[in-house]
C-alpha cells in the first residue's frame, strides 16, 4: 500500500474521530444547558454562598471535567490532523482533490469546534443577538459593547442552545447579577472576549442596552 492511500485512510479515521469526540462534547453540554444553562464557569453557590438547589452540583462537576478532557483530545486531533493533511496535500493533493477539499474544511471550522479552553468555544457559529443601544456610564459601556456589536455568546447561552428567546439572556442576567460575565463578540471582522458585570445603575435595568434578535433568526 503506498504512502499516499495510508494518509488518506489515516485522514478519514481522524476526521471520523473528531466527529465522535464533538458529539461527546455536546452531550456533556446539554447535561449544563439543562441544569440552568449553567456552562462551564456558572456560578454554583448562591448569593448567599450555599451550594444552589436548582441544579444537580455533582452532575455539573463531572460534565465539566469531561468536556475539559475532551477538548483537550479535541485540539490533540485537530494537530495531528492538519499534521497530515499538510502531508496529504504535499504528496498526492492533485490525485484526490475530493479528500483534500473535505479535511481543509476542517481547517474553516477548527475555530469553531470544542477545541478551546471554555465550552463557549463550542464556539458560536452565528450570532445570537445584537446591541442596537448603548447608554453612557452603563455596564455595558463598561464593559466594551458598542451599538452594532453581533453577541455571539452571552455567558452560558451560544449558538447550539439559544432558542430565539430573550427570556434566556435576561435569565443569565438575572442569575449573573454582580459577576462576571464571559461575553464573544463579533465587531466588523473582529471576534472580541469581553467581561460584563450586570449590576443597577443610575439608569434602567442592570446592563444599560438594548438587544434584539438578528436578522436571520427573525426569518426563521
Amino acid at each position: 500500500m503506498d504512502t499516499g492511500i495510508t494518509t488518506k485512510e489515516r485522514l478519514e479515521r481522524l476526521m471520523a474521530a473528531k466527529k465522535q469526540l464533538e458529539a461527546q462534547i455536546t452531550k456533556n453540554g446539554q447535561i449544563l444547558a439543562a441544569n440552568d444553562n449553567v456552562g462551564m464557569s456558572g456560578p454554583l453557590v448562591d448569593l448567599e454562598g450555599f451550594p444552589r438547589n436548582d441544579i444537580d452540583i455533582y452532575q455539573v462537576r463531572q460534565a465539566r471535567q469531561t468536556i475539559i478532557c475532551l477538548q483537550n483530545d479535541h485540539k490533540e486531533l485537530m494537530n495531528q490532523i492538519q499534521s497530515l493533511l499538510n502531508q496529504y496535500h504535499s504528496e498526492i493533493a492533485t490525485t484526490d482533490p475530493e479528500l483534500v477539499n473535505r479535511a481543509s474544511a476542517l481547517d474553516l471550522d477548527s475555530d469553531r469546534s470544542p477545541g478551546g479552553a471554555n465550552i463557549a468555544d463550542l464556539a458560536p457559529v452565528r450570532a445570537i443577538v445584537v446591541v442596537n443601544l448603548v447608554s453612557p456610564d452603563s455596564p455595558a459601556e463598561k464593559a466594551g459593547l458598542c451599538v452594532g456589536d453581533a453577541i455571539l455568546r452571552f455567558g452560558s447561552v451560544n449558538s447550539n442552545n439559544f432558542k430565539g428567546d430573550l427570556g434566556q439572556i435576561g435569565e443569565v442576567v438575572r442569575n449573573m447579577q454582580n459577576q462576571n460575565v464571559q461575553l464573544k463578540v463579533k465587531r466588523g471582522e473582529q471576534q472580541l472576549d469581553l467581561i460584563l458585570v450586570p449590576k443597577t445603575w443610575s439608569g434602567r435595568g442592570l446592563l444599560g442596552c438594548n438587544i434584539v434578535l438578528p436578522p436571520e433568526s427573525m426569518e426563521h
